[in-house]
């Protein structure tokens, strides 16, 4: 195709966990490149266009497999987003000059006209502290903002990172907005929260609405991608029912992510029966 001769192709080059996908987007920013591919991802200016991430594999054979493009139908939901995005650059991460070459490669794409070392925009200690945090709490970045991902990261723990730079004296700012996620099986071990947490911060948080009476029934059914919540209650005659249980689903949703760091997949509360106040 001709905007693929016309494609200009970077690499941003580095080992694992020494920063690449921190610095991701400053590199991208000062080369003018638009379009980036990280870890199984096409992400454009903060946004995630195609694929699947590798950070989410089970396995670390998956993750390499993932990661450049070896399962067809993930190298074709790439290939198609980049024709019909016709980007005029783009910048590919990885951990050597032969795995981003392999990724051009699988993904049909032109030469490599350019590689940026880690080491070019990183020094040796910012390098070091980027291991270390990999190594002792399992953190890894992803170049896009909390919001945008956290559907797909559900059962992640996830926090927002905002980066302010600027390129230099007279230079334009520069926010980079970024994810910090900690896959719920690493290298470090499974990460679980018993459902007993969930179940009594939900019904905590029912007994602070005097809307809900009582709580009759609480299912949680914990899953690698987060929890489901479903409940009963009771509600107090008069109120709005609709009103109190969005409101309760809303608060419930958010203390339950606050507290424990992890995304609920969905809440449901249904009410089952109304509780009439004895008059006084």
């Amino acid at each position: 195709m001709l905007f693929l001769n016309k494609m200009k192709v970077y690499a941003f080059v580095g080992p694992s966990g020494t920063g690449k996908s921190y610095r991701a987007q400053m590199v991208a920013n000062e080369k003018n490149i638009k379009y980036i591919i990280d870890d199984g991802l096409l992400i454009r200016e903060n946004e995630i266009i195609a694929g699947t991430s590798a950070k989410k594999a089970q396995t670390k054979i998956e993750t390499v497999k993932q990661a450049i493009f070896l399962e067809e139908d993930q190298k074709m939901q790439i290939c198609n987003a980049i024709k019909k995005y016709k980007p005029e650059s783009i910048l590919i991460l990885g951990t050597s000059d032969d795995m981003v070459k392999k990724i051009a490669q699988n993904l049909n794409l032109p030469p490599i006209e350019e590689i940026i070392y880690i080491t070019d925009v990183a020094t040796k200690q910012e390098m070091e502290t980027a291991k270390r945090i990999r190594q002792t709490e399992g953190k890894h970045v992803i170049p896009v903002p909390t919001f945008a991902i956290k559907k797909d990261f559900s059962g992640y723990l996830l926090d927002p990172l905002q980066i302010f730079k600027t390129k230099g004296k007279g230079e334009k700012p520069y926010i980079a907005e970024k994810s910090i996620i900690r896959p719920t099986f690493s290298y470090l071990g499974n990460f679980t929260i018993s459902d007993s947490v969930f179940r009594e911060i939900a019904e905590h948080i029912a007994s602070k609405m005097p809307e809900i009476h009582k709580v009759l029934r609480t299912r949680i059914d914990n899953q690698d991608e987060g929890p489901t919540i479903y409940m009963e209650v009771s509600v107090v005659y008069g109120c709005n029912v609709l009103e109190t249980l969005a409101e309760f689903k809303r608060t419930a949703k958010k203390e339950i992510e606050n507290l424990t760091a992890m995304n609920v997949k969905s809440i449901d509360v249904v009410a089952k029966s109304i509780y009439m106040p004895e008059e006084q």
